[in-house]
């Protein structure tokens, strides 16, 4: 089985807090008719640090589309490398060991995508797949670790790495008033995060079972209007609700593999904010403190979209795991709406070999197989 190794996570230098933030709305928006629901709405997220890729003096400015995804671009490519480094360095491997790269990101464009420069900047093999998924927002992180999981079934002796990164003040758009946008305003963080699934050996997750769950006509409650001034951030009043309906999707995943949601010994999921927490304790009648590492998240990083599911597992690994074999579940939330949910054991030490489906087939070549 495949096992997802311990993630590398990397913030920006620049800090924005809770009382910040708060001044910003009370002074840039000082005439808003719903000011104080905003305010009300922004303190209720308990997040009270955020980092993001420039000053706040620079991120309260729109220069325009072309120069904000000119910037994406940029510290992208000056981030995300170290990142994949550490990755693969809590894996054990090395850039030929990898097999599929996916890359999730909703906060800014390139086409190529990243993976082809990271391919020839880093030196991973010309054989090597890429998969970029830019529209699953939020719910990306999940969808990533499920298609790399997929990966490693159809190629047992692969390995995938993961890349997520969102610079969501990038997307900051002075002229949305709507008291969602400027709730948002006041939730979302800057991050980058990688981590690497091992088709063979690792410690980590060993991944068990993967599931999707759509909300029907729900489209219309996270989405972005694509506009001259770039991405422009949608959020429905109802969004906070939708535990209700997910929660039942993340029980049928545990009954379909015999286990019990409630019963699980760790739960890394998707802190879009403390509602969706508070109602998964209610819904899953889990204890609130199986949420602590995406609370911690949530309240020191702000909502790191795609990367959330990987800060709260490396604060997981950070704080020593689970016992060996302890059943747990990962999910991300984002637009559609859309769960993406895993099931896996803690895995302390398994088989040390290193392999990958491109050494496979180079033995496979040298002995004069295929």
């Amino acid at each position: 089985m495949a096992t997802l190794c311990r993630p590398s996570i990397a913030v920006p230098e620049h800090i924005i807090t809770m009382e910040q933030t708060l001044q910003l709305c009370r002074s840039v928006h000082a005439d808003h008719p719903q000011l104080a629901l905003a305010l009300r709405l922004i303190e209720n997220t308990g997040v009270q640090t955020r980092h993001i890729v420039q000053p706040i003096e620079e991120t309260l400015r729109h220069p325009g589309f072309e120069s904000r995804n000119r910037l994406y671009e940029q510290e992208a490519k000056r981030r995300v490398p170290e990142v994949v480094h550490q990755a693969l360095g809590n894996a054990g491997l090395g850039v030929d060991d990898i097999d599929l790269i996916v890359y999730v990101s909703c906060t800014g464009f390139m086409m190529p995508s990243l993976t082809a420069w990271l391919i020839n900047e880093l030196g991973f093999r010309s054989d090597t797949r890429q998969l970029p998924i830019a529209q699953l927002g939020c719910a990306a992180g999940g969808a990533a670790i499920n298609r790399a999981h997929d990966f490693c079934l159809a190629y047992p002796q692969a390995n995938a790495l993961i890349v997520c990164c969102e610079f969501c003040s990038l997307c900051y758009q002075p002229t949305d008033l709507g008291v969602g946008s400027l709730l948002s305003n006041g939730l979302f963080g800057d991050a980058v995060a990688a981590a690497v699934v091992r088709g063979i050996g690792g410690s980590g997750v060993l991944l068990e079972r993967n599931g999707s769950h759509l909300v029907p006509d729900t489209e219309d409650w996270i989405s972005y209007a694509v506009r001259g001034t770039g991405f422009h951030f949608l959020l429905d009043k109802r969004v906070p609700t939708t535990m209700k309906m997910l929660a039942p999707a993340l029980r049928t995943l545990t009954e379909e593999h015999d286990w019990d949601v409630s019963g699980l010994d760790f739960h890394i999921v998707h802190a879009g904010g403390p509602r969706i927490l508070d109602d998964l304790c209610k819904f899953l009648e889990v204890d609130p403190d199986m949420y602590r590492y995406s609370r911690a998240t949530l309240a020191e990083r702000g909502n790191i979209a795609s990367c959330v599911v990987f800060d709260a597992l490396e604060r997981m690994f950070a704080d020593g795991g689970a016992t060996e074999a302890a059943r747990g579940l990962i999910a991300g939330f984002g637009p559609g709406i859309t769960a993406e949910m895993v099931l896996g054991r803690w895995a302390e030490t398994r088989h040390p070999d290193v392999g990958s489906l491109g050494s496979a087939r180079r033995a496979e070549e040298q002995a004069g197989v295929g």
